[in-house]
């Protein structure tokens, strides 16, 4: 008996939350409020994101041009300066 009345419980609040209008579950960046604190913290959120990301791609890109930076300077230290004719 127990059983069966959960299962009507449970069968009422899912066709209740089916037929819920889905705005009242959206965020605000699903409406379109873009005012409202919730969607300028999201701006903020991706906006820091975005500067962590470009920092560290910068940095592969300064590491990489240092080492062929050094690596030219290595090859030319290593050449003889005059070298010999064939």
């Amino acid at each position: 008996m127990r059983q069966g009345t959960f299962k009507k419980f449970l069968a009422g609040l899912l066709l209740g939350l089916a037929f819920c209008p889905t705005s009242l579950w959206a965020c605000a960046a699903c409406t379109g409020r873009t005012d409202s604190p919730l969607a300028v913290a999201m701006n903020w959120g991706i906006l820091t994101l975005l500067g962590v990301v470009l920092t560290v791609l910068s940095g592969v890109l300064v590491f990489f041009v240092h080492v062929i930076r050094k690596e030219e300077t290595a090859s030319d230290d290593a050449s003889p300066p005059n070298p010999p004719n064939a």
